[in-house]
């Protein structure tokens, strides 16, 4: 590697580390010597590439989405993790109530499999599309769609007061009238009774 390069990867690593952080916390449920591990592995893979990676972001971020599925396929079955700390900048409102977010949505994601945490983790932190995800992970849509809604329901039952996590499995705010089929009388009776 020349020294241009050598520089140019000490920049990006200086600029972009404490993001890489928060995603691999993210990633790991809250293991803080897992996060800096995941974050190293794929900086060290992104060195050894560096002159043919375009987008070092990119390609940091999925080494370690990659690494990450790989790792929860060989702990089968996972450990439950201790949740240190969730990152800032949830987007939770300020002051106690925003500790108190971030204390439990990170409990509840700690508490998902690492399949789980890592697609909801890319999904609504990373703010993938279904299809990037796939892409991210090597899988199909489909499995990301599932795995989605299976773990949205988890959260659910593992921090209710979180409230839907899914604006689709809210009710509708102005549900329509209940339909009566043609030919039916309104109050429910039969055909044959309302002849009468």
């Amino acid at each position: 590697m020349d020294p241009q390069d050598h520089e140019r990867f000490r920049d990006f690593v200086d600029a972009r580390w404490s993001a890489l952080l928060r995603l691999a916390n993210l990633l790991t449920g809250g293991d803080r010597h897992e996060a800096e591990d995941l974050v190293q592995i794929a900086l060290m893979k992104a060195l050894g590439r560096w002159r043919h990676v375009d987008d070092p972001e990119a390609y940091v971020r999925k080494v370690m989405y990659r690494h990450q599925v790989s790792r929860w396929r060989l702990r089968r079955p996972h450990r439950e993790p201790t949740f240190a700390a969730v990152p800032e900048g949830l987007g939770a409102p300020d002051g106690t109530a925003a500790a108190d977010l971030r204390i439990t949505v990170g409990q509840a994601l700690a508490r998902l499999t690492p399949r789980q945490r890592t697609v909801l983790v890319l999904r609504y932190f990373e703010d993938l599309s279904e299809t990037q995800v796939a892409d991210a992970l090597g899988c199909s849509v489909g499995t990301v769609r599932s795995t989605t809604h299976r773990s949205l329901a988890r959260l659910r039952r593992l921090a209710p007061e979180l409230g839907s996590a899914d604006p689709a499995a809210a009710p509708p705010q102005d549900p329509a009238p209940e339909r009566t089929p043609p030919g039916r009388p309104q109050d429910g009776n039969s055909l044959k009774e309302a002849r009468t």
